[in-house]
């Protein structure tokens, strides 16, 4: 019970501080997010002529690296809070342990999938990997809630993991609706999840009924076979003797049973304790 009270005391006092959140967050809503593009004058092919750096803020964008470049946290790392590394083709994580001090990271637009390995980052309150390839959801929250024990604010649209309508025609509001109650479930932290602040209503809501939302991955095995064919079987109705290929043989003979009754056939076989 004591367990119980000290569960919902933390809830209320997350709640208490929802109403604040917007005005600390630079909130997109789920159509700028799914079509951000480079700011005006870079491109994806070398994008700017370097890292740009503001106060405590990183961005490095649209160069096109797979992972995060060693000299951004020799230099730069052990004081930026706030590391964009939007529009590149980053695959890999590593490197994240050079900023101690992260708060927000932000890598819309990369190539980061099921793989991915988040280093402990103990100061990370945002986390933004719109427009990747996350598919596996239950599996990347354990990664994220293990790694980042004080996040509150998590964005995963434009990725299969996240039933969003915008991009998946065959998704609603429900199936949405019923990811945010799985990844509240999972992480009552949360104080905003994709474009919208988490409500009272959607936490208690997540609290009762979030276990039951997860989405069922079916085994990889059963896409492994594309051939289409089925398994050959070692059973055959005929026997071994009339298989072989041309030589197909039919089998001829003489009934010798002739049935003149005026009822079915069939009756023959039902006795009265049958009837």
């Amino acid at each position: 019970m004591a367990d119980e009270n000290n569960e919902d005391s933390k809830i209320t006092k997350n709640i208490g501080e929802f109403e604040d959140v917007a005005e600390r967050y630079e909130v997109e809503t789920g159509e700028e997010v799914m079509e951000k593009q480079l700011p005006s004058g870079e491109t994806e092919e070398n994008g700017d002529s370097g890292p740009i750096l503001e106060g405590t803020q990183l961005s490095y964008l649209g160069h096109e690296c797979e992972t995060i470049p060693e000299f951004l946290g020799q230099e730069y790392g052990q004081f930026v809070k706030r590391l964009d590394l939007s529009f590149n083709r980053i695959r890999s994580l590593d490197g994240l342990s050079s900023f101690p001090e992260l708060e927000e990271l932000i890598v819309d637009n990369n190539e980061l999938d099921d793989g991915v390995v988040f280093p402990r980052l103990p100061t990370l309150h945002t986390l933004m990997i719109n427009k990747n390839r996350i598919t596996d959801l239950e599996d990347f929250l354990n990664k994220v809630d293990t790694s980042c024990p004080n996040l509150t604010y998590l964005s995963l649209l434009g990725n299969v993991a996240c039933p969003n309508e915008l991009s998946a025609e065959d998704k609603d509001e429900e199936d949405y609706q019923r990811y945010r109650y799985y990844v509240l479930y999972k992480m009552p932290s949360l104080r905003f999840l994709d474009a919208r602040p988490v409500s009272r209503t959607e936490l208690a809501e997540a609290k009762t009924r979030g276990a039951f939302m997860r989405v069922a991955r079916p085994a990889q095995d059963m896409f492994d076979d594309t051939s289409g064919e089925s398994p050959p079987s070692a059973y055959s109705p005929l026997p071994t003797s009339s298989q072989a290929e041309g030589k197909h043989q039919g089998t001829f003979g003489r009934c010798r049973y002739v049935y003149h009754g005026r009822h079915s056939e069939g009756n023959r076989f039902i006795r009265n304790n049958d009837l």
